[in-house]
């Protein structure tokens, strides 16, 4: 047994045997509980669902359920091998619906190889779930199961194996077809295996607008022609009045071949007996018909796609049934129709023209990806796809009458899918949304970053802000050009090249830092700093904001804004919070940057400017200093310190409830704060927490980030009387655009403050 099988083998053993469990949403934990959950409580809804059906989705889980129901005939590359047998694989389709979509599933493997007993199964099933996935059931029965329950149920039925892989090379095939300039009427296409996913394929490729007499299918016996008498009612339809017989007579001349069938059916003289632009999918897994490498080496002007991952354009189905049943379950769909279907390879083609997120690039270990021959459809980890494509099926299903619940506001579903997969979407969204009604110009330092190229782009585009990139800008323009990524809307600014610029501000640098021994020499000097020159437009009222960092480390990207721009008024100190977002529930950190160990007096400054964030961001604060000490529970210089600064704070901050000091456990679990502190001046826990050094803060977050998993936006810098943020260096694109929200945000609260008039309008 290879090590990789035994590896296999032992992530399905240990632990709990599996991959997936049952889990309660509601709480058990009392006898009060248990009886909501159960008799007499559960009777209610009971009542209510048999006087009316569609309650079912109001009261049980059916809304968000799907069966994936085989029954073993075709698994995978395994052939008939059971019900049992193909259940790992069932079990595995249920962990895609969650982790993708965030679907419930009951895996069901029948016992049984008679279609009608598959069909009789779903339909005695249908009250139970929302929808039902067949899966890994051979041809032709899964034609006449999927057919029959199509038009006895009144629930979205898909046959993954046929639509999936149809749905997804179709996208790829879209996206070709636009790189070679064809058109979809006028080109040729050759299909190679006559089985559920080739017939469906072939179908697929009709509804998108493939003229039928273009198609030529080819089985294990040759080209399906009229003349043949060993043809299915299936087959038949796809037979042709042609004088081809074989593969490679079926090539000659053609624009485009898909191949569902066998390892190495393609050979490449094949392959260069195609048109010009020959478009090759070779989707056998887990041996295409013909290698990438193969196919490139013969025609250098080839386009490939295959099942495979470690090849470009994976055809990869987990791209579809995932987010169609997400969107065909939230309007209710009584069906998956052919439009529905054609809605979700349209979306998914049209997002893969559109500039990749760093973190896809980096899930896949890419420096760049850009829409091209070798990136014809969006990667699987690609969370776009999501509130790209459901959205998209459940428009089409709202169009064709099929929804029993239509969405009125495609915008707001789309975005109610992307805040329930990325917690601090619905928190930045405050932000970015305050920020379009009054777009700011925001410099960024480190114009040369591939991210920051891409966030300018998006920043742009969404009018969160006027972007100005600083860097060498040929550098800039060189590598915008290589995304494909335009520069339009967006200023670039060298400041090698901007010599009156660089003076100006030297002067500006040298007034403001010649009590502290810098002479104008050193300040000539300085200004080719990009930190300095930006820290300088902003002080100058050239930008409104600066975000920096990403390649620096933090002090040396806050340590010329805090020489050159002065603090707010009322402000000491500068100070630094994280926005950290878990299970659901939003916390503010701070301070996790600047302060090495605040006095007492300063910890509550810090405690007050993070509460300031905190109802920027739409929060109640409620204010926990945190120690190592609970009420007095130890002694110590700390303790006193902090408890100090909860008088401060208070005296400051009547109106906010705070204490402290507390342990960090006693400040987030409610029943713990009331039992330690029972008439204390919290009532639940706290979402502001003050650390007392920056040692516990920044851990505190990090380790929640790393091992908790909690979304961070931050640091969000404070005290300032300019807009200046930092990014982390490990910030992603999207992390940018996040921070560029805030900084505009922030930017029109302090011009609005200052009176000040706004640059970029």
């Amino acid at each position: 047994m290879t090590d990789r099988f035994s590896e296999a083998l032992d992530y399905h053993e240990r632990g709990r045997p599996g991959k997936i469990e049952i889990r309660p949403t509601k709480p058990t934990a009392t006898q009060a509980d248990l009886s909501l959950a159960y008799t007499p409580g559960v009777a209610e809804p009971c009542r209510v669902i048999a006087e009316d059906a569609d309650a079912a989705f109001r009261y049980t889980n059916r809304g968000n359920l799907v069966a994936v129901v085989s029954n073993g005939t075709a698994v995978l590359g395994l052939g008939n091998i059971g019900p049992l047998a193909g259940k790992p694989v069932m079990e595995g389709k249920a962990v895609l619906f969650k982790k993708f979509a965030d679907i419930d599933v009951f895996d069901l493997e029948v016992a049984s190889q008679d279609p009608e007993d598959v069909i009789r199964f779903c339909e005695l099933l249908e009250p139970t779930v929302g929808g039902i996935n067949l899966e890994d059931i051979k041809a032709p029965d899964c034609f006449h199961i999927e057919q029959t329950l199509r038009e006895r149920l009144d629930i979205p039925v898909f046959h993954d194996d046929q639509h999936g892989t149809a749905i997804i090379s179709g996208a790829a095939f879209l996206n070709a077809l636009e790189l070679t300039g064809r058109r979809i009427e006028d080109t040729t296409v050759v299909f190679s295996g006559a089985g559920a996913a080739g017939i469906a394929c072939a179908r697929f490729f009709i509804e998108l607008g493939v003229k039928p007499e273009n198609i030529l299918m080819v089985d294990s016996r040759g080209v399906i022609t009229t003349d043949r008498e060993d043809l299915s009612d299936v087959k038949a339809s796809f037979a042709r009045d042609t004088d081809r017989r074989t593969l490679a007579e079926a090539l000659e001349g053609a624009d485009a071949f898909v191949g569902v069938s066998v390892a190495g059916a393609v050979t490449p003289d094949m392959v260069r007996s195609m048109a010009d632009d020959p478009i090759v999918f070779a989707l056998a897994n887990p041996d295409p018909e013909i290698t990438y490498e193969d196919a490139k080496a013969a025609r250098p002007d080839v386009i490939v796609a295959t099942g495979r991952s470690d090849y470009p354009n994976q055809v990869n189905n987990v791209l579809g049934f995932p987010f169609i049943f997400r969107g065909a379950l939230d309007v209710r769909a009584t069906g998956v129709s052919e439009g529905m279907k054609v809605a979700a390879a349209r979306a998914l083609a049209e997002l893969a023209r559109q500039p990749v997120p760093e973190s896809v690039l980096k899930a896949y270990e890419l420096d760049r990806l850009t829409f091209g021959p070798d990136y014809l459809i969006p990667k699987p980890f690609d969370p776009r796809v999501l509130w790209t494509v459901a959205p998209a099926v459940a428009m089409a299903a709202c169009e064709e009458g099929l929804a029993r619940s239509p969405i009125d506001d495609i915008d707001s579903y789309r975005e109610q899918l992307q805040a329930r997969f990325q917690a601090t979407y619905s928190l930045i969204q405050t932000m970015t949304v305050q920020a379009k009604r009054r777009p700011m110009t925001v410099v960024y330092p480190h114009g040369g970053d591939l991210r920051i190229i891409r966030a300018a782009r998006r920043v742009a585009d969404e009018g969160i802000a006027a972007p100005v990139l600083l860097g060498d800008s040929g550098v800039i323009r060189e590598l915008s050009h290589e995304l494909r990524i335009p520069l339009d809307g967006i200023e670039v600014i060298d400041p090698v090249t901007e010599d009156e610029r660089r003076s100006r501000y030297a002067q500006r640098l040298h007034e403001l830092r010649r009590d502290k021994g810098m002479d104008l020499d050193d300040a000539q000097k300085a200004v080719f700093d990009a930190n300095v020159f930006a820290a300088l437009m902003v002080e100058q009222g050239d930008a409104d904001a600066v975000l920096g960092g990403l390649t620096t480390f933090y002090p040396e990207t806050i340590r010329p804004a805090l020489q050159i721009i002065k603090l707010e008024k009322g402000r000491t100190i500068a100070s630094a919070v994280y926005a950290v977002v878990i299970h659901g529930s939003t916390y503010f950190f701070t301070d996790c940057a600047v302060n090495i160990e605040p006095s007492a007096a300063e910890l509550a400054e810090i405690a007050g400017a993070a509460v300031e964030v905190a109802r920027e961001f739409g929060r109640r604060p409620r204010v926990a200093m945190i120690s190592y000490s609970d009420f007095g529970s130890a002694i110590g210089d700390e303790p006193v310190r902090v408890r100090r600064a909860v008088e401060i704070f208070r005296e400051a901050h009547p109106d906010v409830p705070v204490d402290g000091e507390m342990q960090a456990d006693t400040a987030v679990v409610t029943e713990l704060l009331r039992r330690r502190r029972p008439h204390g001046p919290l009532d639940q826990a706290a979402n502001v927490l003050v650390f007392p050094t920056l040692t516990a803060a920044n851990a505190a977050y990090k380790l929640l980030n790393r091992l908790g998993r909690a979304e961070v936006i931050g640091p969000i810098l404070t005290g300032l009387a300019k807009s200046v943020h930092v990014l982390q260096r490990d910030a992603e694109v999207g992390d940018v655009v996040n921070m560029t929200a805030i900084a505009v945000a922030d930017a029109q609260r302090k011009s609005a403050t200052t009176g000040e008039a706004v640059v970029g309008q």
